[in-house]
């Protein structure tokens, strides 16, 4: 009895250590997966098909290809929109922008000017607002396109501090053609198209109402037409003053509520960037943090410095690519100087497909490349939202593997919300999924059975993968007129459009396997799929159902949100100085508001 008493003994301690040793493992590996920093890399109108790590063989992509060899490549990421400010919008809330406001009814889909009172909504939730509830440090450095004043030039109702981040370095809307002189200009198509009308209207008005006070058939009161003079007079006043001062208005550097440099240099704008993203990493070496380094490449106007310029094959496109390809290894340079690598998960993508219709005033190709993708920037054929996703975790996420399932930008927001172990929240429709389980190869399959492609406000496409089987449909409702005809893109435009006569209306929707044809090269009809009815019903079922969870917000995008209203203009000097003033090199910036 004794005996047998010390072998019991010896088997339940046996047993106690393995449990001991067990827990302390599974510590080990629920500490490693929560709470770690977090690195957001997101270009500007970069394409898919611009990396080596995409199967690009002329750009040197180096750094970003690293990202792919140590962790996972998605060959199916969506932007959530196939434009800067409702895509970043999806991305920061995990929400269709649609559900926040931040879809346009109009022809207009972003923010153009800095003086806008529309911007993402102050009781959207983002990311940055759950982190730094549990203790992060957070930063946005770069590109913010979401707005920046309501109602005054210094409520910043939009602004990035008021979303959660404690720190902002960057560009409050975005790098324009217009902000680099000798680049040509976004606008100076638009406005010639859409004012010749009006201004030959008002000729002829102005010159019939002439001629009938002259031969008396009709009287007008000369001060009615002169009021009317002075209307159109300071109309015309007040836009060429706007378009003359652009780059001083709208192009500004700001360092959290402060501008500090205005107009923008282009001047080692890259290195100046990638070097207040490395100084917030060793303010943080201690701290949990989440950096959103969100690139000025490679939107027009394209830019690079010295040691870039004139190195790449392509132009001063392929130029830019590699500058940020540099800035990329930089990030992950001081990153493994400070053992931060493995408690960091890295993340890179785009906020669009390339922008093909990019072209300069020489002829010289600014936009990117889409790779098989149909169409780009504006439109929701592949080109437009299918887009670098990479993510990087050594010893959590695996290794070069590639990943063919379609997954979101909107799905970062519930990924590192629960890493950060935050609350998803609740109370509100969120349209992304964790990723994680997919990454760590616990799950083989999306949780996105469908998702929803807007154009602008409006509904242009459903991609539908079913849970038993290996296709992947997509249905368009309607398609973009491209311009010239047989063209990849709508060149006579310079974006393509989402209503009127700028789109084609398809009853029974277009019909592509994309698990067959990912160029969208050829449409399925009831014979060539005999399925085809069925897909459509299922498909038309998902958006009843999708339709039924959107409810009415204000409208961000609209013309009364978009216009520039000059009481909402930040100026660092005075107006009659042209705002100007450049404190990067040193010294107090003295915020004017013209309001």
């Amino acid at each position: 009895i004794f005996h047998l008493f010390l072998h019991t003994r010896k088997k339940m301690g046996l047993l106690l250590l393995l449990i001991i040793t067990q827990c302390a493992i599974n510590s080990i590996k629920t500490h490693s997966v929560s709470k770690p920093n977090i690195i957001l890399l997101m270009a500007d109108d970069l394409g898919i098909g611009d990396l080596g790590c995409y199967g690009n063989r002329t750009l040197r992509t180096p750094n970003i290809d690293r990202l792919a060899e140590e962790g996972v490549t998605l060959t199916q990421h969506i932007a959530a929109s196939p434009l800067c400010t409702p895509s970043r919008a999806a991305f920061l809330t995990g929400r269709y922008p649609i559900r926040s406001g931040m879809a346009a009814f109009s022809r207009v889909g972003v923010f153009l000017f800095s003086a806008s009172s529309g911007g993402l909504p102050s009781e959207e939730i983002t990311f940055s607002k759950l982190l730094k509830q549990k203790g992060y440090a957070t930063a946005l450095i770069g590109k913010w396109h979401l707005g920046m004043n309501c109602e005054s030039s210094n409520d910043f109702c939009h602004h990035p501090l008021s979303h959660g981040f404690d720190y902002f370095y960057g560009l409050p809307v975005t790098n324009f053609r217009d902000c680099k002189p000798g680049q040509g200009s976004v606008f100076l198509k638009g406005v010639q198209k859409d004012l010749v009308i009006p201004i030959q209207i008002t000729g002829i008005a102005l010159v019939s109402l002439a001629v009938v006070q002259y031969i008396g058939l009709l009287k007008v009161p000369f001060q009615a037409l002169g009021y009317f003079l002075l209307i159109i007079t300071i109309s015309l006043v007040v836009l060429i003053f706007f378009f003359y001062h652009f780059q001083h208005l709208n192009c500004f550097l700001m360092r959290d509520h402060q501008i500090i440099q205005q107009p923008l240099s282009y001047e080692n704008l890259t290195q100046r960037l990638t070097k207040e993203a490395m100084k917030f990493i060793e303010r943080n070496t201690d701290t949990p943090f989440l950096l959103f380094l969100s690139y000025l490449h490679v939107h027009t106007a394209l830019y690079a410095s010295e040691n870039f310029r004139g190195k790449s094959k392509h132009g001063l496109y392929g130029d830019a690519v590699e500058e940020m390809d540099w800035s990329v290894g930089q990030v992950l340079d001081v990153l493994e100087k400070h053992n931060l690598s493995d408690k960091t998960l890295v993340y890179f993508t785009s906020d669009q497909g390339a922008h093909v219709e990019e072209i300069s005033s020489a002829g010289e190709v600014h936009g990117g490349f889409n790779g098989i993708y149909k169409g780009g920037k504006s439109t929701n054929w592949e080109g437009g939202i299918r887009v670098p996703g990479l993510l990087r975790w050594p010893g959590v996420v695996r290794a070069g593997a590639y990943i063919d399932e379609p997954t979101s930008n909107m799905d970062v927001f519930p990924t590192i919300v629960k890493l950060a172990d935050a609350q998803v929240p609740s109370k509100r429709i969120i349209d992304g999924h964790d990723l994680l389980p997919l990454l760590q190869g616990k799950v083989t399959q999306s949780e996105h059975e469908f998702l929803f492609h807007y154009c602008n406000a409006y509904l242009n496409a459903v991609r539908w993968r079913p849970g038993n089987s290996e296709s992947v449909w997509k249905v368009f409702f309607f398609t973009p007129n491209f311009s010239p005809e047989g063209s990849n893109g709508c060149y006579d435009s310079h974006v393509c459009f989402c209503h009127g006569g700028f789109i084609t209306q398809h009853d029974p929707p277009l019909l592509f396997d994309l698990s067959r044809d990912p160029e969208e090269k050829v449409p399925l009809t009831p014979d060539t799929e005999s399925r085809f009815y069925d897909i459509i019903r299922v498909i038309h079922q998902a958006v009843d159902n999708h339709t039924r969870s959107l409810h009415a917000v204000p409208n961000q995008l609209s013309w009364n949100n978009l216009l520039w209203k000059p009481w909402l203009q930040l100026c660092c000097s005075s107006l009659f100085q042209s705002c100007y003033c450049d404190y990067e090199s040193g010294g107090s910036p003295l915020q004017v508001h013209l309001g």
